[in-house]
């Protein structure tokens, strides 16, 4: 039998244990759930550095007692030079190439989205950012274990990084893919972040770093600039709601996908499932994830050029028709196409009742893989998500992209506040709604929630068929079920990453609080 770990001093869910545990020291030490998840932030993007890192972008949603939910959108702006007619001049006129220099064109958000969040924390009982990134710079200067999910995942994408300027040097050892287990010191990396220790968080939009960090991208064929990074701030949003019989959610606003995730509860609650992890369950799941995916693929994107506004899509009439479109018995034919992404998701609570689901990322694995050699820094491909063409998403200088990236909140009818999200690009809102109907509709123990057998509709990489992958745990008589309604089902390994890496954080009424993390992972969920 699964539990969740309990507590009610702090809790912590990361998908490395070496992150969960620098937001522990830090909520044991006094500190707040936001600082616990800054900590960790840094420490995850120094030991799971092909998921995230601080050359990519960042999502906050945070719970304090008696306020409305704060959203914090880091994601980053298209560079002043990013226009389609710079890239046909640079010889891409139908997209945007997915590594290298050319991808590495929307400046890095989430260092701004760390200062933007610590600014919410009383500054007379903040603890010092030395404080905050100290386990992160000890990781980077005397070296991480590399996990076998970053090998696998080095060697699965070698082909396409390892002749990309500064990759090698920084992420293979002695010229090779780095075996689990191997010692990986990341020295550069490690003055990065003792200098914006010392010199604070701005100084990497604004400081020496930002100058450095300008010259190479330029010498590199990026389009970004050293003006690119000065103009850049962090956001606090209102975040998306939606209200269902499970309670109010939130998410993130466009051009995150936030809204599908929100669309697909909104719209399962109206098929009045009342029993999980049977076919109703399962089904009804997928398809009000088409019925969301139709209209977040023709209308979500910045929302300055959004038609209308993305919370009008969460109004009562729009999501009782996209449940009407459902055929209970049968699947809707489904030629769509994803996008790859990876991510990392974590969730703090802390011992004053404020509760963090925050998501960071640099898109692909690895980003862009252009590594700047001075400051160990690898920067995001996140601008390959833009369009050349026209429509919601098409490039524009200080425009930004498509994000699969979208951290989750909900209240619960029982006063739980609910903390949740994933990894897995175009798999984070199939994950969530999994994680959040077991939990929250169907009773399921968070920690069991969490590692029950997933699903993913759309493509795998380099995968031709847009297959619904089924990991192989669920019940036959189930995935039987589902072939004879005319989903496309594919099997994939027991536990795999293809169906995200998941966590959860809870607040309890009585001040109880839970976590659990994803066996996917390499994580660890701390409650004490």
């Amino acid at each position: 039998m699964l539990y969740s770990a309990l507590g009610y001093n702090g809790a912590m869910s990361a998908p490395h244990r070496a992150a969960a545990l620098a937001g522990q020291d830090i909520l044991a030490a006094g500190g707040s759930a936001i600082e616990a998840m800054v900590a960790a932030a840094a420490t995850v993007a120094v030991t799971y550095p092909h998921m995230n890192g601080i050359g990519g972008d960042g999502f906050w949603l945070i719970h304090r007692p008696g306020e409305k939910p704060i959203g914090i959108f880091a994601g980053g702006h298209a560079a002043a030079l990013a226009t389609p007619e710079w890239y046909a001049s640079q010889g891409h006129s139908d997209a945007i190439p997915a590594r290298g220099g050319l991808a590495a064109l929307t400046v890095p958000g989430t260092i701004g989205g760390w200062e933007a969040a610590l600014d919410l924390v009383d500054p007379a009982k903040r603890l010092p950012l030395e404080r905050l990134l100290a386990n992160a710079i000890g990781y980077a200067r005397d070296g991480i274990a590399v996990t076998g999910n970053q090998s696998r995942t080095t060697a699965e994408k070698l082909a396409g990084l390892e002749t990309v300027p500064g990759f090698a040097e920084t992420f293979l050892i002695d010229g090779k893919v780095p075996q689990a287990g191997a010692r990986m010191k990341q020295e550069a990396l490690g003055r990065t972040l003792e200098r914006l220790a010392s010199e604070g968080l701005r100084s990497y939009y604004e400081g020496d770093l930002a100058r450095i960090h300008g010259a190479f991208l330029e010498a590199q064929g990026s389009p970004l600039r050293a003006s690119d990074f000065a103009a850049y701030r962090a956001q606090q949003v209102t975040p998306l709601e939606v209200t269902t019989s499970q309670g109010t959610l939130y998410n993130m606003t466009p051009p995150t996908q936030g809204i599908a995730s929100l669309m697909i509860l909104g719209i399962f609650d109206r098929l009045g499932v009342k029993e999980g992890e049977g076919f109703e369950h399962v089904h009804g799941l997928i398809e009000a994830t088409k019925q969301a995916f139709i209209l977040r693929n023709a209308e979500l994107g910045d929302p300055a050029t959004m038609r209308e506004p993305a919370q009008d899509w969460l109004a009562d009439d729009r999501l009782d028709a996209m449940a009407a479109k459902i055929d209970r018995e049968a699947a809707l034919q489904w030629p769509y196409e994803p996008k790859q992404g990876d991510t990392i998701w974590m969730g703090a609570a802390d011992r004053d009742g404020t509760v963090v689901s925050f998501i960071q990322s640099v898109f692909w694995e690895f980003g862009s893989g252009l590594t700047c050699p001075e400051t160990g820094v690898f920067f995001q491909n996140r601008g390959a998500g833009f369009s050349l063409q026209p429509g919601p998403n098409q490039l524009a200088p200080g425009k930004r992209p498509f994000h699969t990236l979208n951290p989750a909140l909900a209240y619960l009818p029982d006063g739980r506040v609910f903390a949740y999200g994933t990894m897995g690009g175009e798999g984070q809102p199939q994950t969530q709604s999994a994680v959040f109907t077991r939990y929250a509709q169907f009773g399921m123990d968070l920690q069991a929630a969490v590692t029950a057998p997933r699903w993913l509709l759309g493509k795998t990489w380099g995968d031709a068929t847009t297959t619904l992958k089924l990991e192989s745990r669920f019940d036959p008589d189930l995935v039987d079920a589902l072939r004879a309604a005319g989903h496309q089902v594919e099997m994939i390994p027991d536990y795999s990453d293809l169906a995200g890496h998941a966590g959860g954080v809870v607040l309890h009424p009585d001040g109880l609080l839970e976590s659990a993390t994803d066996p996917r992972a390499d994580g660890a969920a701390l409650s004490f």
